[in-house]
């Protein structure tokens, strides 16, 4: 293979939406189970103020001297590299993680499971964009098939949901991460590469303040061995690869669209606690990935094949 069609080949996959979003959201969906592995084995904050302290420190070391370039651009955006550092990885990831102390995992997984419909709103709200009758369509027919995954099948059990504290903290995560990709798009003209290098350092000073807290009150926990092996994945996988897919695919496609993405994550969290945590598979998981492609596909089609 030639130079020249290895280089087109390189291109052609970084620019593939649809392989990018996938990864991102089998990493993320793999996060849900490190999650459960950290338990016990390291305190929730510290898994993630270190996560972004090791995500931080390795964008800084090979993309300081692209940051000195691009410098120009980003300094007139502070306030905005600021919040997208906050709300899309310190605050996103430290609720997620206290929240799964307090509520169950049936509720988180139909509460995220709003995400793609936040996004849609909120690309409405902020930049007007009309959101297309088959988005709708596909996006409930989605989320149907998260509530299938989260109710194990059983969509009557819906009805004796009841809020907690839990509820309410990953409700506000959701909702982080959903401003988060739609200011995505607003990011100042710099590759994304430089723009996460940008706002990691900012998720990972920010992080402390959590991590002080944590220590203050006594629930700090040092990771053991297998926090560790946790640690390193959710570094590497969702906080690293995963963000770096994410961004990249809403510069081809959008937030709304790459959003509707997100319903996957619950499907791959469940397929993947069958093969690492040895769950048992149901006809139910079968029936929820049908759906969600269903819905994916249907939110995606473009009558006439235009864009």
């Amino acid at each position: 293979m030639t130079n020249a069609a290895q280089l087109d080949r390189k291109t052609s996959l970084c620019s593939n939406p649809y392989l990018l979003l996938v990864l991102t959201m089998l990493f993320w969906g793999g996060n849900s189970v490190a999650g459960r592995l950290a338990v016990g084995e390291i305190s929730p904050i510290a898994l993630t103020s270190l996560r972004w302290i090791v995500v931080g420190a390795v964008m800084f070391a090979l993309y300081q001297r692209r940051l000195r370039t691009y410098w120009p651009e980003l300094r007139g955006h502070k306030p905005y590299l600021l919040l997208m550092g906050i709300i899309g990885f310190t605050a996103y990831n430290a609720l997620y993680y206290w929240a799964a102390h307090s509520t169950t995992a049936l509720n988180i997984n139909i509460i995220t499971g709003a995400m793609p419909a936040m996004i849609l709103v909120g690309t409405l709200i902020v930049f007007g964009q009309p959101v297309r009758r088959l988005q709708w369509a596909g996006m409930i027919v989605s989320v149907l098939g998260v509530a299938v995954v989260a109710t194990k099948g059983e969509l009557a059990t819906l009805a004796q949901l009841a809020l907690n504290s839990g509820d309410l903290l990953i409700l506000i995560a959701t909702a982080f991460y959903a401003i988060y990709s739609v200011l995505l798009r607003k990011r100042p003209p710099v590759p994304g590469i430089v723009f996460f290098a940008a706002i990691t350092p900012v998720a990972a000073l920010s992080s402390l303040v959590l991590l002080g807290a944590e220590m203050a009150s006594g629930q700090f926990a040092l990771p053991t061995m297998k926090g560790w092996l946790v640690l390193a994945y959710v570094a590497v996988f969702p906080s690293l690869l995963a963000q770096i897919f994410f961004i990249r695919a809403v510069e081809i496609i959008g937030a709304g669209r790459a959003g509707m993405f997100a319903n996957l994550v619950p499907v791959f969290g469940s397929s993947l606690a069958i093969l690492i945590l040895g769950e048992a598979f149901a006809a139910y998981h079968a029936v929820a990935l049908l759906l969600v492609i269903i819905g994916i596909l249907i939110a995606e089609h473009r009558p006439g094949g235009g864009k």
